[in-house]
């Protein structure tokens, strides 16, 4: 059964609203807002400010407030929040941000597990000086990629994928993908153009191209595999992508001419999966299963005599079935290219990943 509410308490309602919106989110889903602590703030959106908080005052989350908008535009925001709590409550996954629950009275407030590695960009940011280490690049790639993987499955485009919408963990071993805010299911009727952020938008959602009056944009999850490959050029260079460009507002124009940042001093290993995954035709781009395989090669072949383990747990190589896939050609193509390390050299040892949370809060927050 849906829980009906409307907004009583909410400082943005108005009795004077024709139509309140009524909400059609399970009770189970739902929070009592008592049980949350607000605490300091810890980033902040275009239409959200995100909070450190307790759940119960024993738990460690994270509060994902919505800002209060005018009334002329309040259905809107609602429904927007509705579906972000309905999308990211199914995406049970490692590498997405585990769910909590959420509330709408007095305020629309979406509760996660804290993820105390901050955003990616702010992580990248504060070694910019130095690149980070490649099996750390690779490895957080992976997270992104099988994160990816498991919401294109459940027929999902994310449409905002960038480092400000990604989560380290707080041993610096994970990443886990967050903020479903303009996440949509995808569909053949067409897309709202020009959704994301400007330097990770794939050409043919930001394209200039004339539409005709109600009109549609057509483009489909391959849009997520373009953002990908912005994002694995990140972790690889630790540079921010267009950076001599002034104004992000001229990348749509750059990359619908096929300008992409540079793969000079880029690992040849790595260089055909970025160029693949940010081919200007969709069609061209892999999967995300395909991405994943080759991240997982690539890592073993890197870190053969290191102690980091690629595969997560419960999960279980897609080698074997990728194998008979029509994408057979590409992976050999991308396999050959991979360098295997010497014996004779030296690796640096990396402790083996741990998880950031007390066994005792994991069992509560992921239980049945």
């Amino acid at each position: 059964m849906g829980a009906r509410m409307i907004f009583r308490n909410y400082p943005s309602y108005n009795e004077s609203d024709v139509e309140p919106f009524d909400f059609s989110i399970s009770k189970e889903l739902l929070l009592h807002r008592s049980d949350v602590l607000v605490g300091e703030m810890i980033g902040e959106g275009a239409y959200s400010i995100v909070y450190k908080g307790l759940l119960r005052n024993r738990f460690p989350v994270a509060v994902k407030i919505m800002e209060p908008s005018n009334s002329s535009v309040n259905k809107a925001r609602e429904k927007m929040f509705q579906k972000e709590v309905l999308l990211l409550s199914k995406m049970k996954h490692d590498n997405i941000v585990k769910f909590v629950g959420a509330c709408i009275e007095p305020e629309l407030m979406i509760v996660t597990e804290l993820v105390e590695g901050g955003n990616l960009q702010r992580f990248m940011t504060n070694s910019r000086r130095d690149p980070l280490d490649l099996n750390m690049a690779l490895s957080f790639a992976l997270d992104i990629s099988r994160a990816m993987e498991f919401v294109h499955s459940n027929g999902i485009i994310h449409r905002d994928l960038n480092p400000r919408n990604l989560l380290v963990t707080g041993d610096l071993k994970h990443v886990k993908l967050a903020d479903f805010g303009i996440a949509r299911e995808e569909t053949r009727g067409g897309m709202t153009s020009e959704v994301g952020t400007y330097r990770w938008m794939a050409p043919e959602v930001c394209s200039r191209e004339p539409l005709r009056v109600g009109e549609k944009k057509e483009y489909d999850h391959k849009a997520d595999v373009y953002s990908f490959a912005i994002v694995l050029w990140e972790l690889v260079t630790n540079k921010e992508p267009f950076a001599s460009v002034i104004s992000s507002l001229v990348v749509p124009y750059l990359v619908s001419k096929g300008r992409r940042p540079s793969l000079e001093n880029i690992p040849d290993e790595i260089v055909p999966i970025i160029g693949s995954c940010w081919a200007q035709d969709p069609d061209a781009r892999p999967e995300f299963k395909e991405i994943s395989v080759l991240l997982t090669n690539l890592l073993r072949s890197l870190s053969s005599n290191s102690s980091i383990d690629t595969t997560l747990p419960d999960e279980e190589p897609y080698d074997d079935e990728m194998e008979d896939s029509e994408t057979r050609p590409l992976l050999q193509e991308y396999r050959c290219k991979v360098k295997k390390p010497k014996e004779k050299k030296k690796k640096k040892k990396v402790m083996k990943m741990r998880l950031p949370f007390s066994k005792k809060f994991k069992a509560w927050l992921y239980k049945p």
